[in-house]
């Protein structure tokens, strides 16, 4: 934990070097005993919060439930009106005293955000670390969630992406589409397990969905089979029902619908296109970048998985799609991501 705990700490110093006087910062801890380490201090009071920062130590049990309760409230204390007034939760995800259960701790931050106070995750944890509690904790509070483990990434975050991580532009974002069965035969989503929405919550005001940060972008990306293509893998059914569409219908795959609502809105506004078969890119060469090297990572994360669809879609396809995407790459990620895909390759029995 200790080396952990290093990090965070200077992770949180590049976020205080971002901090004026137009802002508030404080501290409070949850290992061992919660209590309040730094009260409400202006940001360019850099010095007293870096001071705070260093005495932080590692030990005893994690009693997350009552810090952030206790991050709460002194978050109430000092709410900046018409500002952005978050907490950020820097574990290792073992909350193993206090409000332990999963649905209490939702329950708990869905109903503070009510106040105006968003919440965002951030991960530090090894071995036991919850990844999916944090994330699931952070959408129930209107906020966000990364994982950093290392320098470079709290740089990423809290500096490069600092805007991102703590401005929402839009909140409670859905995305729904509906494909056109008579000119696409199968489709499935590549990931988002613990994203997806019953269809009838789509128009649902009252059911939470995530947040977007300013200059956030989100990919999904779905594996399709045209109808006659033969890259179908189900077979048809002997009592399927028969689909027919007027002239425009059979010219389009899909179409898309998106939620949202203001950051300070409760009614989401609706967007809707149609997504036609001409716009379909022939070979994955004259794709655009961000969707090769995009496709390479989806690749990657379902070889992880076993890799059960990806048929002959090996480390070496995945490397070349990767290398050949790699582009105007500033910070060293799409780098860092060929090297873990070459590591996994010799790794693995390719």
């Amino acid at each position: 934990m200790q080396s952990q705990l290093e990090l965070l700490k200077s992770s949180l110093k590049l976020l205080t070097q971002q901090l004026t006087a137009k802002d508030k910062v404080s501290l409070v801890v949850y290992a061992g005993a919660t209590g309040l380490v730094l009260e409400p201090t202006q940001g360019n009071q850099s010095d007293k919060i870096l001071a705070a920062l260093d005495r932080l130590s590692a030990g005893g049990s994690t009693n997350g439930g009552a810090g952030i309760q206790l991050a709460y409230a002194v978050a109430k204390q000092a709410f900046i009106k018409d500002g952005i007034n978050r907490v950020l939760l820097a574990t290792d995800g073992d909350f193993n005293v206090g409000t332990v259960n999963f649905e209490a701790l939702k329950n708990l931050i869905e109903e503070k955000r009510k106040t105006g106070i968003s919440l965002t995750t951030l991960g530090f944890g090894m071995g036991n670390y919850n990844d999916h509690l944090m994330e699931q904790l952070a959408d129930a509070g209107n906020g966000n969630y990364a994982y950093i483990d290392n320098l470079n990434e709290a740089q990423k975050v809290l500096v490069d992406e600092m805007s991102g991580t703590i401005n929402t532009i839009a909140k409670d974002v859905k995305v729904q589409i509906e494909f056109n069965p008579t000119t696409v035969a199968e489709y499935r989503l590549i990931g988002y397990e613990n994203r997806m929405l019953k269809g009838e919550d789509f128009s649902n005001d009252k059911v939470d969905a995530g947040e977007i940060g300013a200059g956030h972008t989100v990919t999904a990306l779905y594996e399709i089979a045209l109808v006659g293509s033969g890259g179908e893998r189900i077979e048809n059914l002997r009592y399927g029902e028969k689909k027919t569409a007027d002239g425009q219908g059979n010219n389009e795959l899909a179409f898309l619908r998106l939620r949202y609502k203001a950051p300070d809105g409760d009614t989401s506004q609706l967007l809707e296109w149609p997504l036609k078969r001409q716009e379909i890119i022939e070979t994955v060469e004259t794709t655009s970048e961000r969707f090769r090297f995009s496709a390479a990572v989806a690749a990657f994360g379902q070889q992880m998985r076993g890799g059960k669809y990806l048929e002959r879609f090996s480390y070496k396809e995945i490397l070349n799609l990767a290398r050949g995407a790699r582009g105007d790459d500033a910070f060293g990620y799409r780098a860092e991501f060929i090297k873990l895909v070459n590591l996994a390759q010799s790794l693995g029995s390719e």
